[in-house]
């Protein structure tokens, strides 16, 4: 696993060989600048043929020499970019794993080469402030460009980074001023690598689709497709690192995709539609396994913290533990083979293709406030058939998978009315809201009746062992007492239910 990385904050400048250093111990909370030291780097940038990394802000560079020397990973991040170190290894080629993790969700199952190497003569000038803090440094660097295959020497330059270590932001806007003054501007390129490929062509990434209550109904579903493919993608680096809720969000933003697409599917080609649905079940089950046997383990374990001593007989959290705990490693497990397998890098190449270059139908160019408010109509119609079916079940006629199944047509609903927040503001919101108490509190329910299966199940494997099974008895009384409680509380919510969807 890689570190969590940390935020650089600099600035870069582009200054001619003659350029002279500013008065760097002006700059505001600067006690004293130290004498300057020198580094020679050589550094090696790695990205696919066709350059996926550095079209999405993406740096991987592997770097010798200077006091940083290994594996750097460079990502976009709020306010800067999340860099990421490991050490260099014993071989140049080989991506260090944990890094390679974390950029597999753009790269997928294609290879990873040497695309520009670059030579820097590094001078730097660190900055300290009071009581000796270590506020920023200053790189003076001269760039050499070398092809990475010949080595055949390609562009030079001087440029100037202004790096925060200790230091506030602050600093760094005072030194653009100090440096404007003196006739240096902000560097034009982003990136050494950025300028280092020169005039070689680097994809763009399309921008995503702006809905509009006039425009076209496809854009609304296009826009809303695209929000949550850039989701799964921001989630699939923090799920291959266990961060925490990573699984329950990369699973949220598959549902929401394979939602839209059911709700919208007239807008697009329905064989594209049909076959990323199915391929977006299989993916929401692998996270969704991970994720229940989660949430069980925590709201059983819950339940009996807050019981007390006396009512807890025999090793029932050593149970629970070997139980569940099996349980959610092998869900883990499942999902760290899924996010490696071709299937899961084909479903991200055809959610691409998708945005890229969507298949319309007619419907789809048909302006969004004619179109999408009886689509989401349609999306309520099966809503209160759901419930109505749940409240007149007959005898013998299961009614927790009748509820069950209201549940998921109010998730549905919830992200019909999420996408069409551009057609209708204030009532898709509404609708959302009033969707989103329902298939919360009906999720509720469902945790309920799983988490009674799995207490019935150790109840009766406790008395095969001889332990005493009463504690999984009182406790499965509770589910039952609180299920009961979540269907009234859903009468209720029903009562004040949105009565239409949006108007037109």
């Amino acid at each position: 696993m890689a570190s969590s990385g940390f935020v650089e904050l600099e600035r870069k400048y582009d200054v001619d060989d003659h350029s002279p250093l500013p008065p760097l111990h002006e700059l505001p909370g600067v006690s004293r600048v130290e004498q300057p030291v020198e580094h020679q780097l050589e550094a090696v940038y790695f990205d696919t043929e066709d350059l996926l990394l550095a079209s999405r802000g993406i740096s991987l560079r592997r770097r010798t020499g200077g006091e940083d020397a290994g594996w750097h990973l460079k990502m976009p991040a709020a306010g800067g970019r999340r860099e990421f170190h490991e050490p260099l290894g014993d071989h140049a080629g080989n991506v260090p794993a944990p890094l390679l993790q974390l950029v597999r969700v753009h790269v997928r199952d294609r290879i990873l080469v040497p695309v520009a190497r670059l030579q820097t003569r590094r001078v730097v000038h660190r900055l300290r402030g009071p009581g000796d803090v270590h506020l920023a440094d200053m790189s003076d660097d001269h760039v050499q460009a070398r092809s990475p295959v010949t080595g055949a020497v390609g562009a030079r330059w001087r440029e100037w980074e202004l790096e925060l270590a200790d230091g506030r932001p602050e600093l760094l806007d005072a030194g653009e001023d100090l440096f404007a003054g003196a006739g240096i501007r902000p560097a034009a390129h982003e990136s050494k690598l950025r300028r280092a490929l020169g005039s070689r062509p680097v994809p763009a990434v399309a921008a995503a689709p702006q809905p509009r209550r006039k425009g076209p109904a496809a854009a609304v579903v296009l826009a809303y497709l695209d929000q949550q493919v850039r989701a799964l993608k921001e989630q699939d680096p923090l799920v291959r690192q266990d961060a925490e809720d990573s699984v329950h969000q990369m699973r949220l933003a598959t549902r929401r995709l394979r939602s839209a697409l059911a709700t919208y599917r007239k807008l697009l080609e329905p064989d594209t539609a049909g076959r990323l649905r199915s391929e977006l079940r299989w993916l929401a089950h692998v996270l969704g396994d991970a994720r229940d046997a989660a949430v069980m383990q925590e709201r059983v374990a819950g339940m009996l913290e807050s019981e007390d001593a006396d009512l807890v007989m025999g090793p029932v959290s050593r149970r629970l533990e070997i139980d569940l705990g099996q349980s959610s490693r092998d869900a883990r497990a499942a999902v760290l083979r899924a996010l490696d397998e071709e299937r899961y890098f084909r479903l991200l190449d055809a959610l691409d293709a998708l945005l890229a270059d969507p298949p319309l139908t007619k419907l789809g160019s048909q302006p969004a406030r004619k179109v999408v408010p009886k689509l989401v109509q349609r999306d309520l119609k099966r809503l209160k058939r759901a419930v109505k079916a749940a409240r007149r079940a007959p005898a013998g006629e299961n009614p927790d998978l009748l509820l069950h199944e209201a549940r998921k047509c109010a998730k549905r609903l919830r992200y019909a009315a999420e996408a069409a927040a551009s057609v209708a503001p204030k009532q898709a919101r509404r609708l959302a809201d009033a969707a989103h108490e329902v298939q919360d509190i009906l999720g509720g329910h469902q945790d309920s009746v799983v988490a009674r299966q799995l207490l019935r199940r150790l109840g009766a494997e406790s008395f095969g062992l001889g332990e005493n099974g009463f504690t999984y008895g009182r406790l499965h009384a509770l589910e039952e007492a609180g299920a009961a409680d979540s269907a009234a509380r859903f009468r209720q919510a029903w009562k004040n239910f949105p009565a239409a969807a949006l108007v037109k």
